[in-house]
């Protein structure tokens, strides 16, 4: 099935050319409204030409579609929505891709080379979003793409304003997709390798000549189109060629803090950067604190599952007889695999028999489970404590369940004790 935009009202900015220009001319062949903002001015920021603009609202026009031009820098992005709204009542697709280059060594760089390349590429972007924000969380539907750069991932000699820049824009996008998560606003970055103005002074025409702009642009209309769900995320692309990236951490070193000296960091830093060895993806803060939460107190040694003892006093309660009216109710083998931090290596796996006998508590796989249930260490507690809702959990990616959902649901907290103090005293844990 083709997709389309028929309906849908699109921002270029920086759309007088290369990919910008690309992207505007994709959107508009498939049935988008499109404004094609450009300020026309040079590769450095200097310079006015609105020629760039109308000639690519014309290249649409010619092939049938709907645009119109915008001639504001993206600093004065509530004009540039204003054009919008004027002309086609509102705005569903916002791309920012203004750009431009003031390359130049650390040591000689000036403060209005870091402040403009600032001012175009990272506040440009934010002010065009921020304008369009609001219409997009009343209608319930937005997609904004933020351009990084392989400059902002790796560093670039020289462009030390622009890697800044384009490193801060995936920032942008990770915060604006978790605030706009449940008005359908999906925001993604995409790092894109293509000839432009740009990189035509760094690279060689036989190369330009294979990394046209319509080869990137594909990427980019899937991305804002209403059938995609992908947000937060961040992209390389060029030459037909797309790759999801992501952040990966070692599995690292957690140190007692009375043995936190510069000597034994020393001593383990060998483990400290090894990323051979249960590396985690991890995709939120919170991760961190799962980590270092060891050392509030809260386990009783670095290695240690929360969910040993709970499991044990589960086997226990199940045991004593209290599993007997359970069976008919759920009739279901349940799996569950404990890491200890999100997306981490699986340290453990429990099986709960609710469908045989009295129901009992194993560890280790089940040899078929009706569903199975992957949850870190900390947040499966959560949730038995009745501190952390399963469905919130499922939502926040925090349980990750497979399987057959039905029998799934059967399966909550309020079918065992709470693993708190008190219960378990009554129902000794059993080591499993």
């Amino acid at each position: 099935m083709t997709l389309r935009f028929d309906g849908k009202v699109a921002i270029v900015t920086g759309a007088g050319a290369g990919l910008g220009r690309a992207y505007a001319l994709l959107l508009g062949s498939r049935g988008a409204k499109v404004v094609v903002n450009d300020l026309g001015g040079s590769v450095k920021g200097e310079g006015v030409n609105n020629k760039a603009a109308d000639i690519v609202v014309d290249e649409i026009k010619k092939a049938g579609g709907v645009a119109v031009a915008n001639y504001d820098s993206v600093e004065f992005g509530d004009k540039i929505v204003k054009t919008a709204v004027d002309a086609f009542g509102t705005v569903d697709i916002v791309i920012n891709n203004a750009g431009i280059l003031r390359d130049v060594s650390f040591m000689k760089m000036t403060d209005e080379d870091w402040d403009l390349i600032m001012k175009v590429h990272l506040k440009g972007s934010y002010s065009v979003t921020r304008a369009a924000w609001d219409i997009m969380r009343t209608k319930g539907f937005g997609r904004v793409i933020n351009t990084g750069s392989s400059s902002g991932l790796y560093g670039s000699f020289g462009q030390v304003n622009y890697s800044a820049a384009k490193m801060a824009m995936h920032g942008l996008s990770q915060s604006l997709a978790k605030e706009g998560e449940k008005r359908n606003i999906r925001v993604n970055t995409i790092c894109p390798l293509a000839a432009s103005r740009m990189t035509e002074t760094v690279l060689p025409k036989e190369v330009l000549d294979n990394i046209k702009p319509e080869y990137v642009a594909p990427l980019i209309a899937y991305l804002v189109h209403d059938s995609c769900e992908e947000t937060g995320s961040l992209f390389e692309v060029g030459a037909g060629y797309v790759a999801k990236l992501r952040w990966q951490r070692t599995a690292g070193h957690l140190f007692g803090l009375k043995d936190f000296t510069p000597e034994n960091v020393q001593k383990e830093w060998a483990k400290i950067t090894d990323f051979e060895k249960d590396p985690v993806y991890p995709t939120s803060n919170q991760e961190m604190m799962e980590v270092i939460s060891q050392n509030f107190g809260g386990a009783k040694t670095a290695d240690a599952l929360k969910a040993d003892d709970i499991f044990g006093m589960m086997f226990t309660y199940l045991a004593e007889g209290n599993g007997k009216a359970l069976i008919p109710k759920v009739a279901s083998i349940y799996a569950f695999e404990i890491t200890k931090t999100k997306g981490g290596k699986v340290e453990a796996v429990f099986e709960i028999d609710l469908k045989n006998g009295q129901g009992t508590v194993k560890k280790g796989k089940p040899a078929a489970a009706d569903a199975t249930f992957t949850m870190t260490d900390a947040d499966f507690e959560q949730v038995c404590l009745g501190k952390l809702n399963p469905q919130m959990a499922f939502m926040q990616g925090k349980m990750k369940i497979k399987g057959n959902m039905a029998k799934a649901t059967k399966f909550t907290p309020e079918l065992f004790p709470p693993p708190n103090a008190e219960n378990m005293a009554k129902w000794k844990s059993a080591k499993l």
